[in-house]
């Protein structure tokens, strides 16, 4: 049982970093036509953005169970 938890911990918290980077670049491509945001003014998230900030919410709630399982089952 312990051995699968930390393999799920390894795998989600990768699947998070990437996520994350995949975000992070996604800012910095917004400036290619013309509309950077810079983390001013009011942007909407929509598409493929949308569904990569909604997937990285999941991702960071399940990485937050199982550290909390992966703590009381140690």
């Amino acid at each position: 049982m312990k051995f699968y938890l930390d393999l799920a911990l390894i795998i989600v918290s990768i699947t998070l970093i990437a996520a994350v980077v995949l975000q992070s670049r996604g800012i910095g491509l917004g400036g290619l036509g013309g509309g950077d945001f810079g983390g001013s003014g009011y942007h909407v998230r929509r598409g493929v953005e949308k569904l990569i900030f909604n997937i990285t919410i999941g991702l960071s709630a399940a990485l937050f169970v199982l550290a909390i399982l992966n703590t009381i089952l140690s």
